[in-house]
């Protein structure tokens, strides 16, 4: 295999080659020392995009495909979340689309899905009170339960604009806990994803808002199937972990530590809802199935490879990793194309996405390492670099 040649992040040039052998994960069914949903991405469809700054279509075919590729290697999928670009582009008649499509194709097959709803129905500034947040909430959580989905509560922009204090927080969730027909999973998306979530639970003070949060959970822990934290700080998110009640379940979002908190520690463990295991399935998947047949060495060998891959992407400003996830599906055939919804596919710069490629070599998640050149050479030439 021919180098290349890749931009660094000083503008100069270095030949770079492939060296790392790829992963290879075989089928397998779910986990059982985890519990593992891998938040997927959605494929556009550029030959029926006519203006992709405001609306895309989507490649439904694609968009299954890959999740079907997910569910293979273990994992469960979460739908419609943030990697599906959720709050970025995908709308929320989209995202039911989505959501009626993969609840159809998991049906008797066995697998773990679980369904993000929200309040993004609302055009900004729309929600006026509480129950504008409870109305839009209610009407996505009927449609998922409709469409034999399970529930994930996501955290809203709407209610993070509207609400007050932590009591309107409880109100809230309250009166959408109780009309839920199986536990969900919350959604804490730190302002690092979201900036509008900034003082999510009703104070900027992440101490007082963790209280307030556990306060909720103890109050409806029999609604409350676990809750997914995304704040890219462990040590805040054991400190939660521990303080849960039983059988609520701690869902790591923090792609820069997932490693060491899915192995956990004598006092317990992280399970994991990540956008991270969209790129990085191979190896998470092997990674698990160690955890499964308690080889603890192999878990942590396995993973530790993908970390720096996984803080790159999930780099300042972290809401637009889902340009280095779809970038990544590209360089590995899952797609003909990096277009996105939106047009964000060009919210990375190319020395990010040359660094990208470098990285995923390393972790050995390119899954055909002369493919994944040709298409960065291609990818490269159309940039200006010769």
């Amino acid at each position: 295999m021919t180098a290349l040649k890749l931009v660094a992040s000083d503008g100069t040039l270095f030949d770079f080659k492939p060296v790392h052998e790829p992963l290879s994960a075989p089928p397998r069914d779910r986990f059982k020392s985890r519990v593992a949903f891998a938040a997927a991405h959605v494929v556009v469809d550029p030959l029926r995009t006519e203006q992709p700054l405001v609306h895309s279509a989507i490649d439904w075919e694609a968009t299954i495909a890959y999740r079907e590729y997910l569910w293979s290697l273990g994992f469960g999928v979460a739908e419609a979340m943030d990697t599906a670009q959720r709050g970025a582009g995908l709308d929320w008649p989209n995202a039911l689309e989505l959501i009626r499509r993969s609840t159809a194709a998991a049906q008797g097959q066995n697998r773990l899905l679980a369904c993000g709803a929200g309040t993004d129905q609302l055009c900004p500034g729309q929600a006026q009170t509480l129950q504008h947040v409870i109305d839009a909430y209610s009407a996505q959580c009927d449609a998922i339960e409709a469409a034999g989905g399970r529930i994930i509560l996501m955290a809203s922009r709407a209610l993070a604009s509207v609400a007050r204090h932590a009591d309107d927080y409880a109100t809230v969730y309250a009166a959408i806990l109780g009309q839920v027909r199986h536990p969900v999973i919350l959604h804490w998306l730190g302002p690092m994803f979201d900036p509008a979530l900034a003082g999510y639970w009703g104070t900027p003070d992440i101490a007082a808002a963790q209280e307030n949060c556990l306060a909720l959970i103890h109050t409806h822990q029999k609604k409350i199937d676990g809750i997914k934290v995304s704040l890219l700080d462990a040590d805040f998110e054991i400190e939660m972990r521990r303080k849960l009640p039983l059988g609520v379940r701690m869902y790591t979002g923090d792609d820069f530590n997932y490693d060491r908190l899915i192995l956990g520690d004598h006092r317990g463990y992280s399970d994991a809802l990540l956008g991270i295991f969209d790129a990085i399935a191979p190896a998470a998947s092997l990674a698990l199935a160690a955890l499964d047949a308690d080889a603890q060495a192999n878990f942590e060998s396995l993973l530790a490879p993908t970390v720096p891959l996984a803080r790159h992407l999930f780099a300042t400003p972290t809401q637009h990793y889902k340009t280095g996830i779809i970038f990544l599906a590209f360089l590995n055939g899952f797609q003909s194309h990096c277009r996105m919804v939106g047009g964000l596919e060009n919210a990375r710069s190319i020395p990010h996405l040359c660094r990208l490629l470098v990285l995923a070599d390393e972790a050995r998640i390119l899954r055909d390492p002369e493919l994944a050149v040709a298409r960065m050479k291609s990818f490269l030439s159309i940039a200006g670099v010769s």
